[in-house]
């Protein structure tokens, strides 16, 4: 059975070509990928991510909880409103999701999972919280639209209860606040987002998340769909869940390493692992690609190293550079001249650090020389 965001409607009014993301009816794109991806990159789009899961954390012993739930520490958050991107590993040391956690109260966090492992998380967190006493409450009457580009947080800001702009105006990265919106309803915005960009995303009322959806388009944010979200992000060198990592990989393998936090006296799940990895250093590891010739780089293609063979993970044409760009899990090690397995021909490609597009423009090292 497919589910469907309250905005679906919406997003077929407006032309949307809909696919399957997960067993979500989602839209792909409204007519043209290219043109959401470079209007990101450039104004403001809003992405309906109402497939996404909150789910509140609350009760007294729910900071300990976290502390043994993330490989992140959550001892970080000390102001309220304040957000941490982690993974919650098993105990083998793979990711079973990677989230971001908001500080609210001492007895009070919010959670925001993706849409994909909305079950086995729940499950998962429901399990751990039992011997915290930590109540666990999925807030399926929130919907999430995300809004993303330079001009994307002077528009929303525009659109809430005047004594709240200044507030938000003030809102500092990777932190989130409860505004009122212009009919009075609770916003709760973080400055956080998927793509490289500044932004805002925002957990709406289910009952006004049409009307928010339409006010931003009285405002001239126009609608983004997945796929630009998708070359977005790579671009911004972020993680897609099942794709760049899963269950069968640690942080470590997945250039997530500056999201652990081995601090001292916190036994969290996984953490033996991480630390047996950290020592004695991982079999594989996770590399940038660039792609000078023509063609793009795509999920599975093999790659092939000085220290043996990999595969591209996520891989994708990046409008911004215009090249292929992608994702690539390979052996640890000196990899020398790497290339890439294209219909049977060996095509090479540069190593580069990721990002590879930060604020619109190419990082350096990106664009080859001369």
């Amino acid at each position: 059975m497919t589910q469907k965001t309250l905005l679906n409607e919406t997003h077929r009014a407006l032309g949307a070509k809909m696919v399957d993301f997960g067993g979500w009816d989602m839209p792909i794109h409204y007519g043209s990928q290219l043109d959401e991806h470079n209007l990101v990159r450039a104004d403001a789009g809003m992405f309906d991510v109402s497939h996404m899961t909150v789910v509140d954390l609350q009760g007294e012993q729910v900071r300990p909880f976290l502390r043994r739930l993330l490989a992140n520490s959550v001892d970080k958050l000390k102001v309220p409103g304040k957000a941490l991107y982690s993974c919650m590993l098993n105990p083998q040391g793979g990711v079973i999701d990677d989230l971001i956690v908001y500080f609210l109260a001492e007895d009070f966090f919010r959670m925001v999972v993706n849409a994909s492992t909305r079950e086995k998380d729940l499950a998962w967190i429901r399990e751990q919280a039992a011997a915290f006493n930590v109540q666990v409450t999925e807030r399926e009457d929130l919907a999430i639209v995300a809004v993303q580009g330079p001009n994307a947080r002077a528009k929303v800001i525009g659109l809430v209860a005047e004594r709240d702009r200044a507030t938000l105006e003030k809102l500092g990265r990777f932190a989130a606040v409860e505004v009122a919106g212009a009919q009075g309803e609770p916003l709760f915005v973080a400055r956080t987002g998927y793509t490289g960009e500044d932004g805002f995303e925002i957990l709406v009322p289910q009952s006004h998340v049409i009307a928010f959806w339409n006010a931003l388009a009285a405002a001239g944010v126009r609608p983004a769909g997945l796929g630009a979200r998708d070359t977005l992000r790579l671009e911004a060198g972020m993680n897609l869940y099942g794709q760049d990592m899963d269950e069968a990989i640690s942080p470590f393998e997945a250039a997530l390493a500056w999201t652990v936090a081995l601090d001292e006296g916190r036994d969290f799940i996984g953490r033996e692992v991480l630390e047996a990895q950290k020592a004695s250093g991982t079999a594989r590891q996770m590399i940038g690609l660039v792609m000078d010739e023509k063609g793009v780089l795509r999920h599975g293609q093999s790659v092939l190293t000085a220290g043996g063979n990999g595969e591209i993970l996520s891989g994708t044409f990046s409008p911004t550079l215009g090249k292929g760009i992608a994702f690539a899990r390979v052996p640890a090690g000196e990899l020398g001249q790497v290339h890439v397995d294209i219909r049977g021909r060996q095509v090479p490609v540069r190593v580069v650090k990721f990002p590879f597009v930060r604020e619109g423009q190419a990082q350096p090292g990106v664009l080859a020389e001369g």
